[in-house]
């Protein structure tokens, strides 16, 4: 397991956007729309592979008639770091490993990228969302590696959560950039930029 991406969810696209444009001081490119759950986002390109994209429901999509994927119908307040996402090789193999709530496979597409990802019936992720967003991609290049680079490089991610340990164990993730602490579910990214080191929340 893999750290792939991060998001940041709000009411509407335009507020995510200028969230993160606010916070670490740089643009963000275009995305596109997911037919399947009626969003849409802009992206970020990070050092490493990584990148941040900012999402929210695109109400000019059909509403589908199945909860929206990151518990987006229920996101109310500001805009926020929401939710982080890992990649895997194998998302069967990997959700055998997992704890039940994970999510079932869905097969989705945004343009020519195509990937797997498993996502809650009720569109909730596990641990009061604090649990990451787990997906397998089917294209050689995922978007860590197409877009171009902003000049921000994440430090570190604060994962935070009543039962933070418990959560830890549950991972198969091996990354020093991410790490565990107990209090009140929450996400916070720290980053550097061209700016200096920003936090965004």
């Amino acid at each position: 397991m893999i750290l792939d991406h991060l998001a940041v969810a709000s009411e509407t696209l335009e507020a995510a956007q200028a969230h993160v444009e606010e916070v670490l001081g740089v643009a963000m490119a275009p995305g596109g729309k997911h037919a399947h759950f009626g969003t849409h986002n802009r992206l970020l390109g990070l050092a490493e592979g990584l990148y941040l994209e900012a999402i929210a429901i695109d109400r000019a999509a059909p509403k589908p008639d199945y909860p929206r994927w990151f518990d987006l119908d229920r996101f109310t307040g500001p805009p926020r770091l929401a939710n982080w996402i890992c990649r895997v090789d194998d998302l069967d193999a990997a959700l055998a490993g997992l704890p039940e709530g994970a999510g079932e496979p869905v097969t989705l597409e945004r343009g020519d990228l195509r990937w797997r990802m498993a996502v809650p019936d009720d569109g909730i992720l596990p641990m009061q969302g604090a649990f990451p967003a787990v997906l397998e991609w089917e294209v050689p290049n995922p978007p860590g590696e197409r877009l171009d680079p902003s000049g921000c490089r994440l430090l570190r991610l604060e994962v935070i959560h009543p039962e933070a340990a418990r959560l830890a164990q549950l991972l198969p993730l091996t990354d020093s950039r991410v790490v565990f602490e107990g209090g009140d579910v929450a996400l916070r990214a720290v980053f550097d930029t061209p700016h200096g080191e920003r936090v965004l929340t």
